[in-house]
């Protein structure tokens, strides 16, 4: 179902994010806007995510 297909992707895609946003606040010089926007796209997968659960469930 492609629906599946997409909610596989994304979750590898939230948490590749979140092994991202972890390298970057390990950094000396991490640049917290880019931390900002990466979690900003992490929250927008996660309720794509909650979205297509929902949809599934009906």
């Amino acid at each position: 179902m492609a629906l599946d297909s997409r909610l596989r992707e994304l979750d590898a895609r939230h948490r590749d994010l979140d092994e991202e946003i972890e390298m970057e606040s390990r950094r000396p010089a991490a640049d917290p806007i880019h931390i900002t926007e990466m979690k900003r796209q992490k929250l927008r997968i996660k309720e794509e995510i909650e979205a297509l659960r929902a949809r599934l469930e009906h």
